[in-house]
């Protein structure tokens, strides 16, 4: 597929110079700052030396002396509690994370995750009737609850309060609830808007610690949980998200709970005698938010896609590494079953598209079969979005509604689009880049044929072609170890604060390149306008390029710079995104 290649505009060459003579480092590192908002000695300070003293004050955020306040009442008062979440990984963290630390000095609560297909997303009226009948008179609702409004009413009726933490988008009336803790509401002057799922639940917890007197360092065992919430639900590396992703991953890399150390077990990390290594880690190698996006994250998800979030809960609060894995040993069975599902129905979709003009010639694809998993729709979205690359829904049926998972392309909000055909769905939430929603059967070819209409009026068609954002164009010179000792301290990456992308021009084959594996190229370059040592690289899945690039042809690449090891020796090399002559 063609991409564009979009050069980021360079900042004001005064203030580059500046920071990197203040902070004695290459101005092309010196710029990336800049790119991020860090533009003086003190910021740039904070950015390399993240600090938990740098997270706000919990107590900012709207309904949180409130929600503090409800808690503590409800312990003095020994009234049951039930910590609530949705499904997937944010919420299956998020009720770990508050179910684990009320349990330190709590006994009477419970926790309770939806079932996927019986109740759906968010708050179901079968959950307030099991918190009513069981005697629960507070229900904490995490990463779910902002648009419950009906839901909540409705245990209100039933005597039961609602504490709700989330950080989706609220509706136009905020529910009835005791509290509502989410930065995006409007009266919300919490600093910090980005906070996951489980970064509100951390939130709280740190605010009832405050209150108890308990210290901090007693609540940072949790941030491994948080960072896996963080790296899943795909929200920017930036502020306090990248505080806690620091920190987490320190956590997850040193000494995390057993049930996040089975799931990386399970997925071939495998851990190491400290004692006997140079390393601070304690796993084979160091961990880093991709390993929690692609090895973790669809093993927690996996539980409640296929069986039960419930499961995954279970695993995270577990006490021992041998009763977490007993139950990773489930979680990976589900996982295995999750990969042949989403195979099989991406499979499906792309031959429903390829078979269909109507499909191929539009700007968005929307495609529906009542037989497909719902608990793989979201990731069959994702799959077809990275072929096709249009906003994207895929659709299945449940409990007599059609319901499924919509996915973005970069700049394009598909959470407005779908609120603009609102009035054709029974329910929908999410992000700007991904979002659920169900609607009855009989509206799924006006809403189809609506979000078309809305889609193709409002997105730019150069949206429609991949984009590769370089940060910086440089020379092969420019790339050392002392360069890339400090780009590394730019991790955790993630969205808004991405691995740099760096473009070379002109570069040419010292004669080593080869084809490896059929379709990549292991490459061996130079950079024939400046002195200096060949550069190894990888191009994945690039290998058409290579008779050109044998032949001597000069040719551009843009590029990851990483480390990577073989027989032992670590070396430089570069992970090639795209190549063009």
């Amino acid at each position: 597929m063609q991409k564009r290649w979009v050069i980021k505009e360079r900042n004001d060459n005064a203030t580059i110079e500046r920071l990197a003579r203040d902070l004695n480092i290459n101005p092309v590192l010196s710029n990336l700052l800049t790119q991020r908002g860090i533009t003086d000695f003190e910021s740039a300070k904070k950015f390399f030396r993240p600090g938990l003293d740098q997270l706000h004050d919990p107590f900012m955020m709207t309904d949180m002396d409130k929600a503090v306040k409800r808690i503590l009442t409800a312990v003095e008062n020994e009234e049951k509690i039930l910590v609530y979440g949705d499904y997937d990984v944010d919420g299956t963290t998020a009720v770990a994370l508050v179910y684990s630390f009320l349990r330190r000095f709590y006994d009477k609560l419970d926790y309770y995750i939806p079932d996927r297909y019986m109740e759906g997303y968010g708050v179901s009226v079968k959950g307030v009737d099991y918190a009513a009948d069981n005697d629960f008179s507070l229900v904490i609702a995490l990463d779910c609850g902002i648009k419950a409004n009906d839901t909540i009413s409705y245990a209100l009726s039933k005597g039961v309060d609602f504490i709700v933490c989330d950080h989706h988008r609220p509706g136009d009336e905020i529910p009835p609830a005791y509290a509502v803790l989410d930065p995006k509401r409007p009266d919300c002057l919490y600093p910090y808007k980005e906070l996951s799922g489980c970064g509100i639940g951390f939130k709280l917890i740190q605010a009832l610690a405050q209150n108890k007197g308990i210290a901090f360092d007693e609540i940072k065992r949790y941030l491994d949980l948080v960072v896996v919430s963080i790296a899943s639900d795909i929200v920017p590396i930036t502020g306090e998200n990248r505080i806690l992703a620091y920190f987490g991953l320190k956590l997850v890399n040193t000494n995390p709970c057993p049930g996040i150390e089975s799931i990386l077990r399970f997925s071939g990390i495998n851990k190491q005698d400290v004692s006997s290594s140079k390393k601070l880690y304690s796993f084979s190698r160091e961990l880093t938010i991709s390993d929690l996006v692609f090895l973790v994250g669809p093993r927690i998800n996996a539980a409640g896609r296929i069986e039960s979030g419930k499961n995954s809960v279970e695993l995270l609060i577990s006490p021992t590494l041998e009763e977490a894995n007993n139950l990773a040993v489930k979680i990976n069975l589900c996982n295995n079953e999750r990969k042949t599902l989403d195979s099989s129905a991406t499979e499906q979709a792309l031959k429903m598209i390829e078979e269909s003009d109507a499909l191929l010639n539009r700007k968005t694809t929307v495609v529906f079969n009542p037989e497909w998993h719902k608990g793989v729709v979201g990731i069959v979205a994702s799959r077809l979005t990275e072929t096709y690359y249009r906003p994207t829904i895929v659709l299945t049926s449940s409990n007599g509604l059609i319901t499924g998972s919509a996915r973005s392309i970069k700049n394009f909000d598909i959470y407005d689009a779908i609120d603009a055909c609102g009035s054709l769905l029974e329910h929908f939430g999410g992000h700007k880049y991904a979002a659920g929603l169900s609607l009855k059967p009989e509206n799924l070819e006006a809403f189809s044929a609506k979000f078309e209409e809305i889609v193709n009026s409002s997105i730019e068609d150069d949206m429609l072609i991949p984009e590769i954002e370089i940060d910086a164009v440089i020379s092969l010179n420019d790339i050392s170890n002392g360069f890339y000792n400090i780009l590394k301290q730019f991790a955790p990456f993630g969205p808004d604060n991405m691995s740099p992308v760096f473009m070379t021009e002109g570069v040419k084959d010292a004669g080593n390149s080869r084809i490896v594996g059929e379709k990549h190229i292991r490459l061996n370059i130079f950079d024939p306008d400046k002195s200096g040592y060949p550069l190894q690289g990888i191009a994945f899945q690039q290998s058409d390029y290579f008779n050109k690039i044998s032949q001597g042809i000069p040719f551009n690449i843009c590029y990851h710079i990483e480390e990577n090891e073989w027989n032992g020796n670590v070396y430089l090399q570069l992970n090639v995104k795209d190549i063009r002559f």
